[in-house]
């Protein structure tokens, strides 16, 4: 006999007392009979789908053969919407909305008569924000991510979005690459449904979701338009149901071993800077004492041994037929802490079992690895004193130790404006500075610090140079590029102090990012700083600028942290 108290929904829709009456008509009014109601678990099911968003535009699809995994199991599953963050659509950055999402989904979950849910969620940010949200309501959950696109292809050449895209159009910035073929990539380098097939943010947030255990193993990198994926949909729908009787909350999964698994695995596929940001943020909405330098402890002690782009040669099409992740994890289980639980109900090492790689030059071995650290690395020093972060594996090698001199732009937008003025005084040992595009600064901690190169550089076949910031970059970028710089200088931190002509020093391998000046000419210029204007008055935007806290903390609502709040009762 099941418990009937393991269900919020009972309340809701049990006897002849008046508001269960009307709840349970408002449900017939659907085409559902009140057999639907006689002690099932109530699933709900969070779709982040929008055609605003290219990435889960297929997610509708998702949702009814999740739909039809939790009939099977006999549960009732009942569909609705939260906001929807397009990663290249919304401006200035969706990370300016995860928090709002994460909010949305948590309150849906909260105000409704859910007794479980399923997150559908695929572009960049859509991941976190459900993973968030449903750690604060602590119900119940498990994610279905949409899956990366198809492999572009242009000609004979294999392409990625965002990776290539970005190589292909410093190409025609340098003269190289005609109108012509500019729209030639634009047309066969999105050739289906999903998000990106290189190892971006989506790809890395979908493999955060499966290595944490919020999601059933092995679909982190099935193609979305794969029909494989609608079957783990399916199956994830009928698992929900049996995690509702079994009371398996998020709590219980997203534990400290968690969430170190999830880092080890992060840096095994050279994933997106971007995940420590988000992993900090979820971790600190499940009460999770977790902190930046455990990134580059666990990256030092992590091989990347994944070829895929950015970081690599391939895409996540290759990298699923290879064995995908349970491949990568199988092969760090030494590692790992193999008896963490995940939604299967099982142990971690009990679902890498029977994991195989089927293809070595795709995922290495822990022996022969692509690089001997991970693909992050956390950077102190007094340009950073919270922390900055560099992708070591997608930067260039010569880099890695460089002194130069700054070249520095205040505004995002004065760089746009001139990036590629001839009179530009930069050359290749040069360090390119961007401040005020932080989480205040931004505003929203915007994707900015990729910074480009300029045209003239370009043009001298010189692709890469040091650039810092306190913006983030796209998971599918690539360079040496310095990121997160915390404090941001918005806030006074020190980067608001540097001035083109400096000397800064970047030695990746001793973990240090430091202005050459004397402490006393950093605080004198500090102390003259005066930051701007605060960009919003109003709405949300004032609410994220009060409240949101610095990137080395993971960008969230302090207010929203476990130790703040509590789970839904």
């Amino acid at each position: 006999m099941r418990d009937l108290k393991l269900l919020r929904s009972h309340d809701w829709f049990t006897g002849l007392g008046y508001e269960s009456v009307v709840h349970r008509a408002s449900l017939r009014s659907e085409g559902l009979g009140a057999e639907a109601f006689a002690g099932k678990p109530v699933i709900g099911i969070c779709n982040s789908w929008s055609e605003l968003t290219h990435c889960n535009v297929h997610l509708r699809m998702v949702a009814d053969a999740v739909k039809r995994g939790v009939w099977a199991a006999g549960g009732v599953p009942l569909e609705f919407p939260t906001i929807s963050l397009g990663e290249l659509f919304m401006k200035p950055t969706t990370m300016l909305f995860r928090n709002l999402m994460a909010m949305d989904v948590e309150e849906s979950i909260r105000a409704n008569p859910i007794d479980g849910v399923v997150l559908l969620s695929g572009c960049d940010k859509t991941t976190p924000a459900q993973l968030m949200g449903a750690a604060s309501a602590d119900i119940p959950s498990i994610m279905v991510t949409g899956g990366p696109m198809l492999s572009g292809r242009w000609g004979d050449r294999q392409i990625g979005s965002g990776t290539d895209g970005r190589k292909l159009y410093e190409e025609y910035r340098a003269g190289r690459l005609t109108d012509e073929q500019l729209t030639e990539v634009e047309g066969c380098i999105s050739r289906s449904n999903g998000h990106c097939m290189v190892m971006g943010t989506a790809s890395t947030m979908a493999s955060m979701a499966e290595a944490l255990g919020m999601t059933l193993p092995g679909a982190a990198a099935i193609p979305a338009v794969d029909a494989r994926r609608y079957q783990w949909a399916e199956a994830s729908g009928r698992r929900i149901v049996d995690m509702v009787w079994e009371d398996l909350r998020p709590s219980k999964i997203l534990t400290k071993e968690a969430f170190e698994n999830a880092i080890r695995t992060d840096m095994a596929i050279g994933g997106s800077t971007n995940a420590v940001v988000h992993l900090l943020a979820l971790a600190g909405r499940a009460g999770v004492p977790l902190r930046l330098p455990d990134f580059d402890r666990l990256s030092s002690q992590t091989p990347f041994i994944t070829n895929v782009k950015p970081s690599g040669q391939y895409l996540m099409e290759d990298f699923y037929y290879a064995g995908g992740l349970p491949a990568v994890m199988k092969e760090i289980l030494p590692l790992l802490h193999k008896d963490v639980l995940n939604v299967s109900g099982k142990t971690l090492g009990e679902g890498l079992a029977d994991a195989k790689c089927h293809n070595r030059d795709v995922i290495r071995t822990m022996e022969k690895p692509l690089h001997p650290e991970g693909g992050t690395v956390i950077l102190y020093g007094n340009l950073a004193p919270d922390g900055a972060v560099i992708k070591q594996t997608a930067a260039s090698p010569h880099l890695l130790k460089h002194t130069g001199r700054a070249v520095v732009f205040e505004r995002f937008e004065e760089l746009k404006a001139h990036i590629d003025d001839a009179d530009l005084e930069i050359d290749e040992k040069s360090v390119l500075v961007l401040k005020n595009a932080g989480p205040t600064g931004g505003p929203g901690f915007p994707e900015w610090g990729h910074l480009p190169i300029p045209a003239k550089l370009l043009k001298r076949g010189i692709d890469d140079i040091v650039r810092i910031s306190d913006a983030r970059m796209s998971g599918t970028s690539f360079g040496t590029d310095v990121l997160h710089v915390s404090p941001e200088a918005a806030i006074g931190g020190p980067l608001a102090a540097v001035q083109t002509g400096d000397e800064i020093e970047l030695d990746v391998p001793g973990r240090k990012i430091e202005l050459r000046l004397p402490p006393e000419e950093i605080k004198r210029r500090l102390a003259a700083y005066k930051p701007a204007l605060p960009a919003y008055r109003r709405g949300y935007g004032k609410l994220f600028l009060q409240e949101v806290t610095q990137a080395h903390e993971g960008c969230d609502f302090r207010f929203l942290h476990r130790e703040n709040g509590e789970g839904t009762p």
